[in-house]
């Protein structure tokens, strides 16, 4: 083993760290908008159970017995963003409303969403939904 280079230390069955590097607050210090996204999905995730809070440095995952639902800031990795926020949901199915900016399929059970957060508003009755599914999902 060369001391220079040791190995990186990763939690067995995972795929990357999972170390907490800053709290919400923090990680939208400069995102008003993202602050608010958060307590606003917060709460609507507060009444279905136990669901914990991951902050990294790159997002905020919320999880319960696997990740559900990402909050990140695009400013933070694009020169232009389209938003200042993007609620990533893990649905199980692939959901055809025109709201998402995107929706890929990285495994064959999984089916990400991304939804452009513009104003608080945007989490609206048809997001709770979305949440709900995929938290209950992850259960």
């Amino acid at each position: 083993m060369n001391p220079e280079n040791p190995p990186i230390s990763r939690s067995p069955g995972r795929h990357h760290p999972t170390e907490t590097v800053s709290t919400p607050a923090e990680f939208f210090a400069d995102n008003d908008l993202g602050l608010e996204v958060f307590h606003r999905v917060e709460e609507i995730l507060e009444d279905l159970g136990e669901c914990e809070v991951r902050v990294t440095k790159s997002q905020i995952a919320f999880r319960s017995s696997r990740d559900f639902a990402y909050l990140w800031a695009p400013a933070k990795w694009l020169k232009d963003p389209d938003a200042e926020v993007v609620l990533s949901i893990a649905l199980g199915r692939h959901d055809g409303s025109d709201r998402w900016k995107e929706v890929s399929h990285p495994s064959a059970r999984h089916w990400m969403h991304h939804l452009e957060i513009r104003a608080l508003d945007d989490i609206d009755s048809e997001v709770f939904g979305w949440l709900v599914e995929a938290a209950n999902r992850a259960a």
